[in-house]
């Protein structure tokens, strides 16, 4: 895939603020409204950079902890990069491979995709990845490894089985509907709601948790209306 030229500076059009999530979900759950909320900005760097949206994805579920890591919640940083020399934005002081090390703080999520994306584009050793075809997330993932992005040996096998669990490729289509997406997208429904629905009778009818329900569709008070269009995701 041929990579855009796109500018250092980080302006984007869709906004994601990054918030602390209902912690009583399970780690499934909390990987599928992970994947709900940013696949749309993984395939939009995969776009731009020629980054697979799969790798993207697995990357930022396992770097933020399922958007529940401290990183994540408080710096917005999906991805666990570190400061560096050229960085002159907010910090950030997290114990990592050593006590207390610097990292980036970033406006909302969003921002921190882009930048994964420059980091991953601007830094020679990891220019070999982008010879790799976009659909050859196992080499993407070993490549990873190699170039030094984690230090964990087990690193490729934990981004290769995120992306084979959760039909990660699906977001690496181009115009195309994956036989998953043509049986069912294991992503998510709209169910719109009518007279009688509460959020109990929902959640039970999709197999679903009701805070699921509402950590996906930011609702407040545990209240929905008639006719609202509700984003369930499939179990």
């Amino acid at each position: 895939m041929k990579r855009e030229e796109v500018k250092s500076n980080i302006t984007l059009e869709k906004k994601v603020k990054s918030k602390v999530p209902i912690k009583n979900i399970t780690n499934k759950d909390k990987i599928i409204a992970y994947i709900e909320l940013y696949y749309p900005i993984a395939q939009k760097e995969m776009k731009y950079f020629g980054i697979p949206a799969s790798i993207t994805l697995a990357q930022g579920i396992l770097e933020s902890g399922m958007g529940y890591g401290r990183l994540a919640t408080d710096a917005n940083n999906h991805f666990g990069i570190k400061c560096h020399r050229d960085w002159n934005g907010k910090r950030i002081y997290h114990d990592d491979d050593e006590e207390g090390e610097c990292f980036r703080v970033y406006k909302d999520p969003e921002n921190s995709f882009r930048d994964h994306s420059l980091f991953l584009r601007d830094r020679s050793r990891y220019a070999f990845l982008f010879d790799i075809k976009t659909n050859h997330y196992k080499a993407w993932a070993i490549g990873l490894k190699k170039a030094g992005y984690a230090t964990d040996p087990k690193y490729p096998d934990k981004l290769i089985s995120l992306v084979e669990r959760f039909d990660l490729t699906q977001f690496d289509e181009k115009n195309k509907i994956t036989q998953n997406q043509k049986k069912k997208s294991k992503i998510k429904t709209i169910h719109t709601v009518k007279k009688g629905d509460t959020l109990y009778s929902v959640s039970k009818k999709y197999n679903v948790t009701v805070d699921l329900i509402i950590e996906l569709n930011k609702i407040k008070g545990q209240t929905i209306y008639l006719g609202q269009s509700l984003t369930i995701p499939n179990p």
